[in-house]
């Protein structure tokens, strides 16, 4: 521990703090852009600069190391002068349209701008105002929006082992981009979000559907059904400042029939559905010496990562489409027959917390008789969003319930399909039933829980002892991949999410500042509401929904059918890394 003393304040802290953390353990809030905790930790905005006794040069507080006996002020006409500057600078050269930017209100860069009361901009910069890529059918990078703070190259690199982006020419030529210049379609991209996530401005956005959306609602002849992934509703109350993991399942419900949706289902029906088929499908390879280990592929950011980087695992894969894409299948097949609903006037919605599902969605196995499973997908902010547009005052709403009939029942395993370690544990409380030949405790499966990057388990089911894996972020699950390959780690069931913490932490939810990261840990937050809601049902298990027994009896036959197959089931296919 060593003393330092902050704007005459004397704080003790531990010697490898910095002074970014030393002011913020006696309150005071030092401004960063660049900052990203364990991500990007590099100093290079200079927005956070502070003055330090005895120093030639003002410090940039976030990298600067605290040393006994440390005097520094935050607040000195000098970091004053200088931190307005270096702001001045930044927003010389980026697209100020702040009224009409995605971000507006929602924006870093904006918030320190108005703290340190920038009114004037006295430099003139150099922009490229035409560097636009929106080619791709979930990502639009906005290069006229970039300050090169360089989150996204760093969370890309670190967190995602892709590397899809990064620093590119020199002085005030540099930009950060894919390499060459290509755009995002032209590279290995996950289009996981994760960059849009951590972007302090809106350089990097989802390519929203909601105008798509409004005139699917306005047609008359067009039947319009809507299902919210679990993920969503333990964020969407944040976009109408309700504290981080604020629960809003009803509010999220009345919101969505306000908008004039025929039906609201939950994404639950279809993660409960993927159980069936997943368990079945684990069972059948265990029993009759099939590839394993088995993958989970409910992550379509993870299914791309694999496609591209390690398609000698495209086997190991389970064969089942995810949740959203079941559902929409089963909507326009079994929901179509016996509602008497016209599976071709059939428009389905679903709100993810993902925008990789949007391009998941477009895949060209995603059909059925020429039908789209899915039609559009909107992220937890873009549904935030429409529910602005129409003066829906969220907060205010009563609880409503999802629609019930034919696909409204769903299970506890469903719920926490959202959070890391949920898929495998639905699965297994399944799959441990149906292999030990009677009822297991729902919450035997706790140890796949928590927030380490790999979780091993080995799990004793009736006769049998699997051992399995748990991964998030796609680092994470490349280190794990190379320890298969090498022979030195062996599993029969592996769950993979492409992003960090699970589908709470989707690309497609609510932006979380610097500021909020450093002290909130926004994926145990969110992943506690899922679990919450699990805990208050009385059906935990998939198998024992009502509504599954029945799609089964009366439409699907058995798990793993033939029906099931055509419907519920897809391939995945090697892409080409650098198509140049």
């Amino acid at each position: 521990m060593v003393k330092v003393t902050v704007d005459n304040i004397v704080v003790e802290v531990e010697a490898n703090s910095t002074i970014l953390d030393a002011a913020k353990k006696v309150g005071i809030d030092i401004p960063t852009l660049c900052y990203l905790k364990e991500i990007n930790e590099i100093g290079a905005c200079r927005v956070c600069q502070v003055e330090v006794q005895g120093a030639r040069s003002l410090a940039a507080a976030c990298v600067m190391p605290v040393f006994d006996g440390m005097v520094v002020s935050t607040t000195s006409k000098k970091v004053r002068d200088a931190r307005k500057a270096t702001l001045e600078l930044i927003l010389s050269a980026h697209n100020r349209e702040c009224l009409t930017c995605s971000s507006n209100t929602n924006c870093e860069l904006q918030t320190i701008a108005e703290e340190l009361g920038i009114r004037e901009i006295p430099f003139e910069g150099e922009n490229d105002f035409g560097i636009v890529d929106d080619t791709s059918p979930a990502l639009v990078r906005d290069q006229s929006k970039c300050i090169l703070c360089g989150r996204c190259v760093n969370v890309c690199k670190k967190q995602q082992a892709s590397s899809i982006l990064d620093f590119t020419d020199r002085g005030i030529s540099t930009k950060v981009s894919p390499m060459f210049n290509k755009s995002l379609t032209e590279t290995p991209c996950i289009y996981c979000g994760q960059c849009v996530s951590v972007c302090p401005t809106a350089a990097l956005r989802e390519k929203e559907d909601i105008d798509k959306i409004w005139g699917a609602l306005e047609c008359p002849d067009t039947h319009v059904v809507v299902q919210a992934a679990p993920a969503v509703r333990a964020a969407l109350g944040e976009e109408f400042g309700l504290p981080v993991g604020t629960r809003v399942t009803g509010k999220m419900v009345a919101a969505l029939k306000r908008l004039g949706f025929d039906k609201v289902y939950d994404t639950n029906f279809a993660a409960d559905l993927t159980v069936m088929e997943e368990g079945h499908e684990l069972i059948d390879r265990i029993n009759n010496g099939g590839v394993l280990p088995m993958i989970t592929s409910c992550s379509p950011g993870w299914v791309r990562f694999c496609e591209f980087n390690y398609p000698e695992f495209l086997p190991n894969l389970s064969s089942c489409k995810s949740p959203i894409q079941m559902f929409g299948a089963i909507v326009k097949s079994y929901y179509a027959e016996k509602s008497g609903v016209d599976a071709k006037k059939i428009f389905t919605v679903a709100i993810a917390p993902c925008i990789s599902k949007k391009s998941e969605a477009e895949r060209p196995e995603m059909a059925n008789g020429g039908l789209r499973d899915v039609d559009a997908v909107l992220t937890t902010r873009e549904l935030a969003k429409m529910i602005k547009q129409a003066g829906i005052k969220f907060t205010a709403l009563p609880d409503d319930k999802f629609d019930s009939e034919l696909l409204g029942d769903y299970s506890g395993a469903g719920v926490i399909f959202g959070a890391t370690g949920g898929v495998m544990e639905a699965a297994l409380r399944t799959v441990g039933d149906i292999l030990s030949g009677s009822e297991m405790p729902p919450l035997s499966f706790q140890n796949v829980r928590g927030l380490d990057g790999i979780k091993e388990a080995e799990v004793a089911l009736g006769d049998k002892k699997l051992k399995v894996a748990v991964v998030h972020g796609t680092a994470n699950a490349a280190a794990l991949l190379d320890k298969i390959k090498a022979g030195t780690a062996k599993y029969d069931f592996i769950e993979i999410m492409a992003c960090g913490g699970g589908c709470v932490t989707g690309g497609g939810q609510p932006r979380i500042s610097a500021e909020v990261r450093r002290t909130t840990d926004i994926r145990a937050e969110r992943a506690k509401a899922l679990y919450e809601e699990d805990a208050s049902l009385s059906v935990r298990k998939a198998h024992q929904n009502p509504q599954i027994k029945k799609l089964y009896d009366d439409y699907l036959g058995k798990p793993n059918g033939d029906k099931a197959h055509k419907l519920l089931h897809t391939t995945y296919t090697a892409k080409e890394v650098y198509p140049i």
